[in-house]
């Protein structure tokens, strides 16, 4: 097969762009400086369509698709942005701030939040849900880091990043739906975990004030999940 058979053309946002047969829209677009909102992804790891914050508009589809997830294909009309879309990510960031509690003034990661950032981004102005207020606990066990589930927005990439590049697998979901919790090991304090290496990759990439070093609030909180690309690069480069 041809290098050529390889690429394909489509169209976001009515400019024509090229992309290869294996990436997905968001990687097409944000190769070509289109911005897309989201959550969940994160560059270095593997794609679960969690957060719905990508979701984008195809010619010919009824349904909203999720960027992440969705390959590209020969002649694809994409937009990503419309009120419609709009309106999805307002109500999709209402949910995640209602389903927890989300109270910015009192995080530790207040200012440092791409949840609070996201929010402002696409015009929040107030939570149109009621509040659940669960009743979630926090983990301080580990000696320099803590979670508290208050913050999760179930986004995964701590488990994801804890069994694809630290190979440890100390961090899994229990539960289903709202009732959903991360958790260390079988479900034991993460202080008390034997697979946990104490890297932090976990603390980089959590978009929340959920998992944070005890050491780091408000100011000091400074995330680099950028370490990630690097990480496999390297990898790569030693097979």
């Amino acid at each position: 097969m041809s290098p050529a058979a390889d690429v394909k053309t489509l169209i976001i946002n009515g400019t024509d762009i090229s992309a290869r047969a294996d990436q997905t829209i968001l990687e097409a677009a944000t190769e070509h400086d289109i911005r897309i909102p989201t959550l969940c992804h994160l560059g270095g790891l593997s794609d679960v369509g969690a957060c719905r914050l990508c979701l984008v508009e195809v010619k010919g589809s009824n349904r909203l698709l999720p960027a992440c997830v969705t390959k590209v294909a020969e002649g694809m009309e994409v937009t990503t942005e419309t009120e419609r879309l709009a309106k999805y990510r307002r109500m999709i960031l209402g949910l995640l701030f209602a389903e927890r509690n989300h109270v910015c003034s009192i995080c530790v990661a207040n200012g440092a939040c791409q949840l609070q950032s996201l929010a402002e981004s696409q015009g929040m102005t107030h939570v149109e849900f009621p509040y659940r207020f669960p009743s979630l606990s926090m983990d301080a066990t580990h000696e320099r880091f803590a979670i508290d589930h208050n913050r999760c927005i179930l986004c995964t990439r701590c488990v994801r990043v804890c069994s694809e590049i630290e190979g440890a697998h100390t961090w899994d979901v229990r539960g289903r739906g709202v009732q959903s919790l991360i958790i260390s090991d079988l479900n034991q304090p993460w202080g008390t975990s034997e697979t946990c290496t104490s890297c932090g990759k976990c603390v980089q990439v959590c978009p929340t004030g959920a998992l944070f070093d005890k050491g780091k609030v408000g100011s000091k909180v400074r995330k680099n999940p950028d370490f990630l690309p690097y990480l496999n690069m390297m990898r790569e480069g030693r097979s």
